[in-house]
This record gives structure tokens, sequence and C-alpha cells, in this order.
């Protein structure tokens, strides 16, 4: 079976069964479970044996401690009481809607951290602001989704990136983080879809059903439809009295900048001569883990003098924290283990001596692989579960042949899963967007899927411009042009008029 078509036949059954059941986590496992019949032979016990060590070599304990140190930062960011802080300030220094839309875009960019966080607390945050302004739910729920997972996915500061640079061989020509500091700019869907928030909210646009929305929110409808979902609801939450906004801002500044000192840092240990060969030759993960625990500590320094929480709550808050991340670690580690299975039955072999016979046709390859992400992320309703499965085979598929498509697929991948996400029902990220604006579920997905389809339909042309020019400048500055033509055209069409 070693380096033949049943090399494939693991992550195929994964991805079937995904999109068969929508539940990512079995179907994931069942994938494992086949790679290890096959490379045992079908033995009971070498099967188990096979299955275990398979799993425990191709863990990676950085990123699960990265990821458990993140979470302790969430959970305290948000009983610290700052959100709520930051939300009583920004209602005073907000005077016109397009200000709170824009206050909203840019909350959503300020917490990248995370997209699980950002969903919960943006809509938390401005919510009682855009009510003010005459913002349907609708929209804001629009506002929040396009801006957490678009900006986690091309944040080198996020469990996202630690993800992606977890899947790269060790032998690869590029290291993990290097490989997802050169998607960034081939991420046409995060990309365009960010600049498509900021032109909608700059230009007043709104169009298709979310202008219906708007309409009815100009006359005191925010709802539309869906207004008794959320009439018993009650804010039961108690917020800290002695929450401010130093307490939201403060830590994020500080991961940042003690992430940034620590890849320089690992950069200049391992011998570069400048910032810029510094950031290349970091070690990413051990300048995460550095980055969050400073922020950690910091947090015990700015928040129990000041009794923002107490001592037993701040060291709670690290059980909670792993709980919150537990669904990512959890995909992380079968999707590290199906990535073994898949070397030890040669799939990157196979792969490559079938890509390697009709390179011509790999121009498009981007474009197919971003239409299958997106596909499965919208069947599945993850992102995460989406970019575990594929972007293994597409770094088997390019990594000795073309480093440069290897980059342009990859990227394409995590374009289409995060649109798939973004127009799924039962996404987790849609699912708590639509909730952290209050918003009625189904009127969320279908305003948003007007929107992101358009972008969607962009971004399959843009990744064909890539596969053929191969230069980021080019795919993305014709897919921004053809996204600026389309919402003027939209913008004549709908009649709408710039705020005054």
């Amino acid at each position: 079976m070693y380096g033949t078509w049943w090399s494939l036949v693991p992550p195929v059954v994964a991805i079937l069964l995904a999109l068969i059941t929508k539940e990512v986590y079995s179907s994931l496992f069942c994938g494992v479970l086949l790679g290890a019949l096959f490379t045992a032979g079908f033995q009971p016990w070498e099967t188990f044996e096979t299955l275990f060590t398979t799993m425990t070599g191709n863990m990676n304990l950085n990123i699960i401690i990265f990821d458990v140190l993140l979470g302790m930062i969430i959970v305290l960011m948000t009983q610290s009481g700052g959100s709520a802080a930051y939300g009583n300030w920004a209602s005073r220094k907000i005077k016109s809607k397009k200000s709170s839309l824009f206050a909203t875009m840019g909350l959503g960019i300020l917490i990248f951290v995370d997209d699980y966080f950002n969903c919960l607390t943006v809509g938390s945050v401005m919510r009682p602001v855009t009510d003010k302004y005459k913002v349907s739910r609708a929209k804001l729920a629009y506002i929040i989704d396009a801006t957490a997972a678009p900006i986690c996915i091309i944040a080198p500061i996020s469990s996202w990136a630690a993800a992606v640079n977890s899947y790269v061989p060790k032998d690869s020509s590029l290291t993990g983080f290097q490989l997802f500091l050169r998607t960034i700019p081939y991420n046409l869907y995060a990309l365009l879809t960010i600049g498509m928030v900021f032109i909608i909210i700059a230009w007043n646009l709104d169009f298709g059903l979310m202008k219906k929305h708007e309409m009815n929110a100009a006359n005191g409808d925010l709802f539309t439809s869906g207004k008794e979902e959320f009439e018993s609801m009650q804010e039961e939450k108690k917020v800290n009295p002695n929450g401010k906004v130093i307490d939201l801002v403060l830590p994020v500044a500080v991961l940042i900048a003690s992430a940034v000192f620590g890849m320089i840092y690992t950069g200049f240990l391992g011998g570069a001569e400048n910032v810029i060969d510094a950031f290349a030759n970091c070690d990413a993960e051990m300048s995460l883990i550095f980055g969050t625990t400073v922020t950690v500590l910091f947090m015990a320094a700015l928040y129990l003098p000041r009794k923002v929480i107490s001592f037993h709550n701040f060291m709670q808050s690290l059980a909670d924290g792993a709980k919150l991340m537990m669904p990512a670690i959890l995909i992380l580690t079968f999707a590290w283990t199906l990535k073994g299975m898949g070397d030890n039955l040669g799939i990157a072999e196979f792969v490559k001596e079938l890509v390697g016979t009709s390179m011509t046709a790999s121009v498009v390859i981007p474009a197919i692989m971003f239409g299958i992400a997106l596909f499965l992320g919208f069947s599945t309703g993850t992102s995460w579960g989406t970019f575990a499965i594929l972007v293994p085979i597409v770094v088997n598929m390019y990594a000795a042949n073309d480093e440069e498509m290897m980059i342009i697929a990859v990227s394409a991948v995590l374009a289409g899963a995060v649109c798939g996400d973004h127009i799924s029902p039962i996404s987790d990220t849609t699912i708590m967007s639509s909730a952290g604006a209050q918003s009625n579920h189904i009127n969320h997905v279908q305003t948003q899927m007007q929107y992101a389809m358009i972008v969607a339909v962009i971004c399959a042309v843009g990744y064909i411009i890539a596969g053929v020019s191969k230069n980021w400048v080019i795919s993305l500055g014709a897919s921004a042009v053809i996204l600026i033509l389309v919402l003027i055209a939209l913008r004549k069409k709908s009649g709408s008029k710039a705020a005054a």
C-alpha cells in the first residue's frame, strides 16, 4: 500500500464522513483508524500500537501549551470587566451610525488572537452602541463574523498561525512560520472580506436582504424577524465594576510586543543578521509560548493588586482556558495523527509522482482547492477541521516541486475553509456571531451568504490568476479591482448614497 493510491484512502474517508455526518471529530478519527489498519496490515495489536505511537509521535506539545495559555488569557480578559468598560467608553465617544460600525470593525480587528473570543466579545460590547444608531442586528452579526476568522487567519500571533505551522514537514524548504507569513498576501478571501466590510461601512452600502433589514432598523425594527428569541433574554453576567478599558487593551498590546520580541530574539540566536532575517528564521512556537506566558504574568500584575479578579479565579482560569480551547486541541491532535498516517503510507511520494506527470494542469489546482475547501467548510461547519484535512495533502503535493505554488495552494485552502465556514448555518463562529449580536440565526446566515458569495466568486477568479502569474501583487490587485467594480455596480443598482 506504500506510495500507492491506497495512501489517499484515509484522508478521503475522513472528508466523505465529514460531509455525510457534518461532524469532524469522529470523521478524523475514522480516517486515523483506517490509516493505522493499512499501516499494520490489519493486525489488531499492531493497529492499536500504530495508532497511538503515530499520535504521540506527531503531537506538538508546544502548540497545545500555547493554546491553553491563550485560552487562559481569553478567560481573564472576559472576567476582568475590560470588555464592558470598553463598551461604556465607546458609547460616550461614538456620535454616528458610521462611527459605531467602524468601532465594531476596529474592535474585531483588535481581538485577533482567537475567533471565538472575538465573536463573543464584540457583540456584547458593541450591541448597545449600534442599537442606539439603529443598526440592524443582521448587519451587526455580519460585521462581527467578517472580522473574526478573516482576521485570525492572517494574524501571525494566533492559534491559527501555530496550527498551520504544525502541518509543514520538518524537511521542507520553508519553516511553518515562513509558510504562514507567505500565505497572507495570497489569502484572498480574508483580505477581500475585510476590504469589503470597510467599503460597505464607508459608502453606507446595503444590498440584497441586508438592505431590507437596514430599512426596517431605520424604522425602529432592529430584528425584522426573530425578536421573540431575545425579548426574555436578560444580561445575567455580573460585570466587574473595577474593570477598565486598559484591562482589555494592555494585555493585547503586551501579547503582541512580547511575541514579536521572542521572534526577533530567537531569530538572532539562530544566526540572523537583521530583523527581516530574524523573523524568517525565528522559533515561532517558542516565541508564541513566551508571549502568552509574559502576558499571563502581566495580567496577574495588572489585575490582582487592583482586585479586578481574585487569586482563586485567576488560577481557575487556567482550567477554564483549557476547556475553552479543547475543541481546537482535539481537532489538531487528530489532524496531526492523520498526517502521520499519510507519512506512514507514503502519501507524499504518491501525490508528487501523480502531480509531477501533469504540472501544466496544476495552475488551476489553487482554484480547485479553494472550491473543495469551501464546500467542505460549508458542509461540516468548521474551518479548522477543513484545513486540518486538506493542508497536509497540498503541502505534500508541491513541497518538492514548486514552493510558490505550494504557498498559493495552501492559501487557497485556508481561504476556502474560512469562506465555507462563513456561509454554513451549522458553523460555530456563525452561530456565535448570531448570539453575540442577538440576531435571528437564519437572518444572519441569509444576509451574510449573499455578501460572502460575491467575494467567493472573485476569489475563484483570483486563484486562477495566482496559479498563472505566481505573483501575489497581480492576483490580489486584480481581485481587489474586481471587488471594487462589483461594489460600485451594486451601489448604483441599490441606490445607496454615502452617509453625510
